[in-house]
């Protein structure tokens, strides 16, 4: 498989109409990183999460079948999300057939390796209802999957009539070269909480500061593998949109995995070390993965 980086960026935020954006069923007082956030989770297991740690039994099957590969065997990927504001009237039939075609552009047209999609749990400052994350090989196959008749005739049919305004943040980042990281495929990426934190960082900290803090984030998360699936960050390279200048992506394995790492010292500190200093802007939002098959597509 060829991985290449091209210089491409896109960016759209479409404003449809003035509906009054969706409220969801739990309010929260925009959270640092989501904390406090109650979502649906569809896992169900035996194990006490609590007395799990950083040293915790349940590794990813990708750090399983890596534990002799050095760090430096990572590839590079594009992640991209898709914030929707869905109208006041939407049904739960409309709200099933907008999520289901979007879900089925991964098998329509070439270069989508990973995709997730769902309600946002809580309300946000931004009054966004609906998220959907893709990735792809590279920047190349994103600017095709822009210009694809089949996701623009998705979006024309199946999501513009039930939502008034949407954004898009793409980014590139780095995974372990390992097919099932790669794809997101296996049991272990059936279900869980899929954490999206969108923030705008203060324009004296780009650069060495920025990447310090991402970089702290980022392996706090390698610390908690009973915890998490798997995380990815980068500066975002559209253009157009100057809302949030980095994302991070997170799989939680549950809800209460995702309470006990928000509840950690570790977590916590690098919070108010690391971020609080430089942020001028966060957005965070989750939704719960449902059980999709464990088959490798």
């Amino acid at each position: 498989m060829q991985f290449h980086a091209l210089n491409f960026s896109c960016c759209c935020n479409s404003h449809l109409n003035n509906a009054v954006p969706f409220k969801t069923l739990v309010s929260h007082n925009n959270p640092p990183f989501g904390t406090g956030v109650i979502f649906r989770s569809t896992w169900k297991t035996s194990l006490d999460l609590k007395q799990l740690n950083r040293g915790g039994a349940i590794n990813s099957s990708s750090e399983e079948q890596n534990s002799g590969i050095t760090a430096e065997a990572t590839r590079k990927v594009v992640e991209h999300i898709c914030l929707l504001k869905a109208k006041p009237d939407l049904s739960d039939k409309d709200e099933k057939d907008m999520l289901d075609f979007l879900y089925t552009c991964q098998y329509q047209m070439r270069g989508i390796l990973a995709i997730s999609l769902g309600r946002i749990s809580y309300e946000n400052v931004d009054g966004y209802t609906h998220a959907v994350f893709m990735r792809f090989q590279n920047k190349e196959d994103l600017s095709k999957f822009y210009e694809h008749p089949f996701y623009l005739g998705v979006l024309k049919d199946h999501v513009t009539p039930y939502c008034h305004e949407f954004g898009y943040f793409d980014y590139e980042s780095e995974i372990q070269d390992d097919i099932l990281s790669i794809f997101r495929k296996g049991e272990e990426f059936n279900f869980g909480v899929e954490y999206i934190f969108l923030i705008s960082l203060k324009e004296s900290s780009l650069g060495d500061v920025a990447d310090d803090a991402l970089t702290s984030l980022a392996e706090l998360t390698m610390q908690f593998p009973s915890l998490i699936v798997q995380a990815t960050k980068g500066s975002t390279f559209n253009p157009g949109s100057k809302d949030y200048t980095h994302a991070v992506v997170i799989r939680f394995r549950s809800s209460e995995a995702f309470d006990i790492f928000m509840g950690t010292s570790e977590y916590k500190d690098v919070w108010r070390s690391k971020f609080q200093p430089i942020i001028e802007k966060k957005l965070s939002i989750s939704f719960s993965v449902d059980p999709v098959g464990n088959e490798l597509m």
